[in-house]
């Protein structure tokens, strides 16, 4: 089943430790590819230094203002996506960023027919690449695409580990923030 807005609708936080062992549904090929989300990393409102938001609404960032569940993708480097998940109530710019996914449900015949090398989908850019999101889902409300969403995996809450987020060395006490969660 589909995860509903309410479930987008709270605390960043608890929505990143939450959004593990759940699956990301991708429609490719005329099948949906299933995947695990075994880590996410939480950007919590304007004031996170980390979080593009904190440089205020912008073109691309006006989307994190938006209502929660919808999808935010952007690009880092010039050439690998990164899809998030936009939270908390309209207008207070926070999301879950995606980081790695297993896929569960592919016969290897289906992952070699859409070149998907492996059922590890480890860092944003290789789960981004292999599940084939871009620009193109950006702002989808994803408690409604049949393209992408998330569902209820009905299993157990996993043991979840917190660390620190990756790569935002620049965004001062907030680097500091355990903020990544992974099982």
């Amino acid at each position: 089943m589909k995860l509903n807005k309410s479930f987008f609708d709270r605390n960043t936080v608890i929505v990143a430790k939450e959004l593990l062992g759940k699956h990301l549904c991708r429609r490719l090929g005329g099948e949906v590819i299933k995947a695990k989300i075994t880590e996410t990393e939480a950007y919590c409102g304007p004031h996170d230094l980390a979080s593009h938001a904190s440089k205020g609404l912008t073109n691309r960032t006006k989307i994190m203002f938006g209502p929660p569940g919808h999808a935010y993708i952007y690009m880092i480097y010039g050439m690998y996506h990164c899809f998030n998940v936009v939270t908390e109530k309209e207008g207070y710019p926070s999301a879950v960023l995606i980081r790695t996914a297993e896929t569960l449900n592919a016969k290897l015949e289906t992952l070699n027919k859409l070149k998907i090398p492996n059922s590890k989908l480890s860092g944003p850019g290789i789960l981004c690449r292999e599940l084939k999101i871009d620009k193109s889902l950006n702002e989808v409300d994803l408690c409604k695409s049949n393209e992408i969403w998330v569902e209820d995996s009905k299993e157990r809450q996993p043991k979840i580990k917190r660390g620190k987020r990756i790569g935002v060395d620049y965004a001062g006490k907030w680097k500091d923030k355990l903020w990544r969660f992974s099982v």
